[in-house]
């Protein structure tokens, strides 16, 4: 595993991230000499561009005296935090920081793109697009407001515990939808698993709670 601190936070990186990444990045890259070189390339984007997520949440919390770690693991990430109270509001912030600083960053690098492509280096072009595709993408697909995701935390806040119910069926509503949809129109299957379990996730918790 990785260990290192970046501006005082704690990282640990799992060996199973870097192998979903490689996935990812081996399925979507062509073939051809320099595949292995291009497969590193994208792994590195996607590094930076989860963590700057994550720090967006770790940092955040910290401004409100909590301390925070981040870990990165297989399909992603969390960053956790301790040692304060927190109310809604600070929750919601707290969220929507890893999401808005990772838009932030992949909006720049496309305006920089759009401006400069013709000019960056091949590799150096290849690493800049897949950071920038990696940014937008998965901070996007972390607004959904399904449970465990950003989105679903910061629906959790908005409406607060004593309509956690609501937030639940939205969770399994919209993770129906949002699973068919890409199915349909990509057919892959690693969103529609992903939102299947999230769906399952959030049945089983209005199943067996008490409040029925």
């Amino acid at each position: 595993m990785l260990r290192f601190t970046i501006f005082g936070i704690p990282v640990l990186v799992h060996p199973f991230f870097w192998l979903t990444l490689a996935i990812i990045g081996g399925a979507n890259s062509e073939r051809g000499p320099d595949a292995l070189f291009r497969l590193v390339l994208f792994l590195l984007a996607g590094f930076i561009s989860i963590l700057v997520h994550e720090l967006g949440h770790a940092l955040t919390a910290r401004k409100f005296g909590a301390w925070s770690e981040i870990v990165l693991q297989a399909f992603g990430g969390y960053a956790s935090y301790s040692g304060v109270h927190m109310t809604r509001p600070r929750s919601f912030a707290i969220t929507a920081a890893g999401p808005a600083v990772q838009l932030l960053l992949g909006g720049i690098l496309w305006l920089l793109l759009e401006r400069f492509h013709d000019k960056i280096a091949p590799q150096a072009l290849y690493f800049t697009v897949s950071l920038t595709w990696i940014s937008i993408v998965w901070a996007v697909f972390n607004l959904v407001p399904v449970i465990p995701l950003d989105g679903g935390r910061m629906l959790d806040a908005l409406l607060g515990p004593k309509r956690i119910r609501i937030t639940l069926w939205i969770t399994i509503l919209t993770a129906v939808a949002v699973g068919l949809g890409f199915l349909t129109l990509t057919g892959s299957i690693i969103a529609p698993i992903f939102m299947g379990t999230f769906a399952w996730q959030a049945w089983k918790t209005l199943r067996d709670e008490p409040w029925r």
